[in-house]
């Protein structure tokens, strides 16, 4: 390229204007011009040839052969590493998945705030977790919904529903509330895996779901806002989490309260009921279950395998009724916004289950004492309460004679 560009440069110098080279001297301009004539022709030859060659040379194309098997092994090659890179990635989300129940305790870890303390007594002078409200900080807020969306991934992908990012809260205009739904179903999810009640696991979790579920309620009240679909998720766990109390599996019957799974429950559920929504649709729901086991015990063989079932279970519903009335009722009339009407309500469920166990008397007569104390101290508490001295009259004058 060097030789073509020097040759160029003769060449152009060599057409000069005809006023230069008349400057220089006649006879010795027209040989020296004669000569370079001809050496500038030549030269100029001799480069245009071997461009060509050189330039023919070049785009030479390689053979097809050549060219498809350097192709092929370039996408093999590329194949071969997103393959590698997809089961990487793979891998890594079934380790975060399978490791992301132990990030914020390890398994050999203990409820610290002591949440199933004074589990089974009657009106204690600190109910257990009172006093660690610090603990449910930001950032236990953002893991347990963590695990929430990791547990309703699975869920959907065990029912072969596609599941997108950002769909988990997208289906419903307000997120507080899908947040809400989302963890009643952790909870009661939670409480099909208790296979011993001293599992760290289930006593973290179980915590953290009550505080999250407790704190969303009282911050969608305090706006106002889907306050009937606040309704419809309490009454649904209410229901669920009474229906689980009697069916969970209980084990030898000599069971204490520190290794039966029924009265770990039954302690969500007396948590839970702090809030006065949550506590009087917990009420009603036991009520209701109550009059049901009434009925079956009056037909059912004493002999049959289900009978003692059902006489624990009851045993367990009047007393988780206890609890609620003589933890939470004078605090509940206190609040903003107490519902009466659902009051009214559960008293009436609970007048119509007395009669249904009065039927039973023959069988047991302890249904109807325990009963009997139950309405005792609804009725002491609503004496005291002057908020509620104007119920319905009926209702009143049945709790009090």
């Amino acid at each position: 390229m060097d030789f073509q560009l020097k040759i160029s440069r003769w060449y152009n110098c060599s057409r000069a204007p005809a006023h230069l080279l008349q400057a220089k001297e006649g006879g010795m301009a027209s040989e020296t011009t004669a000569g370079s004539d001809e050496s500038l022709k030549l030269a100029i030859a001799i480069a245009l040839l071997r461009s060509k060659v050189l330039k023919k040379h070049s785009e030479t194309p390689h053979p097809p052969s050549a060219t498809s098997s350097s192709d092929a092994i370039k996408w093999k090659r590329k194949a071969k590493e997103r393959k590698q890179e997809i089961f990487r990635l793979k891998k890594n989300l079934e380790e975060v998945e399978d490791g992301l129940h132990h990030e914020l305790f390890t398994g050999s870890a203990s409820c610290k705030c002591y949440f199933f303390e004074n589990l089974g007594k009657l009106n204690p002078n600190q109910l257990s977790g009172e006093g660690c409200d610090g603990r449910f900080n930001d950032v236990l807020r953002r893991r347990f919904l963590r695990q929430v969306r990791l547990k309703e991934r699975r869920k959907r992908r065990s029912e072969g529903s596609s599941f997108t990012q950002g769909s988990f809260w997208s289906e419903h205009n307000d997120e507080e509330i899908e947040q809400l739904r989302a963890s009643v179903d952790f909870l009661v999810e939670l409480c099909d895996t208790i296979s011993s009640p001293d599992d760290a696991n289930f006593a973290n979790w179980s915590h953290q779901a009550v505080d999250f579920i407790l704190d969303a309620i009282k911050n969608i009240l305090s706006k106002g806002t889907s306050i009937e679909h606040v309704e419809g998720i309490v009454g649904s766990l209410s229901l669920r989490l009474v229906k689980k109390m009697c069916t969970t599996s209980q084990g030898n019957a000599h069971n204490q309260f520190e290794t039966n799974p029924q009265f770990h429950v039954q302690h969500l559920l007396r948590k839970l009921g702090s809030e006065s929504c949550v506590g009087q649709q917990v009420i009603l729901a036991v009520s209701q279950r109550i009059s049901l086991l009434s009925e079956n015990l009056l037909f059912l063989d004493p002999f049959d395998s289900a009978f003692f079932e059902m006489h624990t279970s009851l045993y367990i519903l009047i007393q988780l009724i206890e609890f609620l009335v003589s933890d939470n009722l004078i605090s509940w009339s206190k609040t903003d916004g107490f519902a009466s009407e659902l009051l009214e309500e559960w008293v009436t469920s609970i007048l119509h289950a007395r009669k249904g166990l009065q039927l039973l008397e023959s069988r047991c007569g302890l249904y109807i004492l325990y009963m009997d104390r139950v309405i005792g101290l609804i009725a002491k508490l609503v004496a005291q309460i002057a908020s509620l001295h104007n119920l319905n009259p009926n209702i009143l004058r049945t709790l009090l004679c």
